[in-house]
């Protein structure tokens, strides 16, 4: 059995890549641990400073357990180069369709997640068969659609 693991994207603003994901993603936010009533509560419970406790949303799931939790954690610093990891988002449905409709399926979900706040850097083709759309989210993360 492979381990367990979240993803932790580190940002400037928790709640608008969470909210992001979220949609993009069709994932939940992610209720607080067990016992307790909210994430402050377990903030707090863990020692973080009261003065650097939110109520922002940081943590989003899948509501269907496949797919790993991914928590926003606000820091200092920007981003400045390319990714070294990035998602790839599958769109496109199965392999066996015709590309013609993979291509719709890609470019409509494309069209979506810019409507929400991503950009489409380009679309590219590799060998006969493959179709993606480059995309940055609202903080300039890469990610592709395929």
């Amino acid at each position: 059995m492979g381990a367990e693991f979240q993803l932790v994207v580190d940002c400037a603003e928790a709640e608008v890549l969470a909210r992001f994901w979220a949609a993009a993603l069709r994932y939940e936010f992610a209720p607080a641990p067990a016992g307790f009533a909210t994430w402050r509560d377990y903030y707090r419970r863990l020692g973080v400073p009261e003065e650097d406790l939110t109520d922002e949303v940081d943590r989003i799931s899948d509501p269907e357990g496949r797919g790993p939790d991914i928590w926003f954690h606000v820091v200092a610093e920007g981003k400045v180069v390319k990714n070294r990891l990035h998602l790839d988002i599958h769109a496109s449905g199965e392999w066996s369709d015709p590309i013609a409709a993979r291509i719709q399926r890609v470019d409509a979900e494309a069209a979506r997640l810019a409507e929400l706040g991503a950009t489409i850097t380009g679309a590219f083709e590799e060998g006969l068969d493959h179709y993606a759309v480059g995309m940055k989210d609202p903080e300039g993360n890469e990610f592709d659609i395929n």
